[in-house]
């Protein structure tokens, strides 16, 4: 569905992500993990298109370059990892801009789908009673479900999330992942996820791209990707003793 070939983005003489290349296809999730700075929110910006690279990256084997922002919005929706406030609209208006990809121009046809699929996101997200309070009087966890829903509202095939999880309680990271790997299920679509959370990575993720300083250091399945030995090799320590005294800590209990 998406694939990237020797992706390379460049900050003055700095290169941010160095020849990367990534294969995803339908039914897949792929989590992107790595230390700071190993260039995951950078390749998110590529498959996204609001970084500028050099490479080559295809969209069911068409270049992404030649789609117009409506035609991508139709197939790609992101979820980036900062958001503001939108002074003066409430949850609803926002939530209801993910359907401008899917809106005809003049002289054709509207949106048939626009109220059942808003209806769709907001409940899934657990936005729909609060529907109509302002942008401005929400948390930071709250403005991540509201953003998530105008995603899901624009009905895309894939998703880019970067960091999804950025600001959410426990009870809402569980429910944006289940609600995350349920939308996977209809065939013909495919996430990739920026993760720092290797533990959510392990669980929800079919595959995984192990980045450091902005290379490829392992990638494929999601359990052969978070080995011992490439975790090491990145990290610097032991995770996997680390994450297992961890959880030790709540079998005590």
């Amino acid at each position: 569905m998406l694939a990237a070939e020797e992706v390379t983005v460049r900050y003055g003489a700095q290169e941010a992500v160095s020849g990367l290349s990534l294969h995803v296809r339908s039914g897949e999730w792929w989590m992107v993990v790595g230390p700071n700075g190993a260039g995951k929110t950078t390749l998110a910006g590529v498959l996204g298109r609001s970084v500028p690279f050099e490479g080559r990256v295809t969209l069911e084997e068409r270049d992404i370059r030649s789609f117009s922002p409506q035609e991508y919005a139709r197939k790609v929706g992101v979820l980036s990892q900062n958001h503001t406030a939108v002074y003066g609209f409430t949850v609803e208006e926002v939530v209801r801009l993910g359907r401008y990809a899917r809106r005809g121009g003049f002289l054709r046809g509207g949106d048939p789908d626009a109220g059942a699929k808003l209806e769709s996101a907001l409940a899934l997200t657990g936005l729909s009673s609060m529907r109509s309070r302002n942008m401005t009087a929400l948390s930071g966890g709250e403005l991540q479900r509201v953003f998530l829903a105008q995603v899901l509202c624009q009905d895309p095939e894939i998703l880019i999330l970067d960091e999804p999880a950025n600001h959410l309680d426990l009870p809402f990271q569980q429910e944006l992942f289940t609600l995350v790997s349920s939308w996977l299920q209809v065939p013909g679509r495919a996430v990739v996820t920026v993760m720092h959370d290797l533990s959510l990575a392990m669980r929800y993720g079919s595959h995984a791209l192990l980045m450091d300083r902005g290379r490829c250091v392992a990638e494929g399945k999601v359990r052969d990707v978070l080995s011992p030995d490439n975790l090491r090799k990145v990290y610097g320590m032991d995770v996997h003793a680390w994450m297992r005294g961890l959880l030790a800590q709540w079998e005590e209990c």
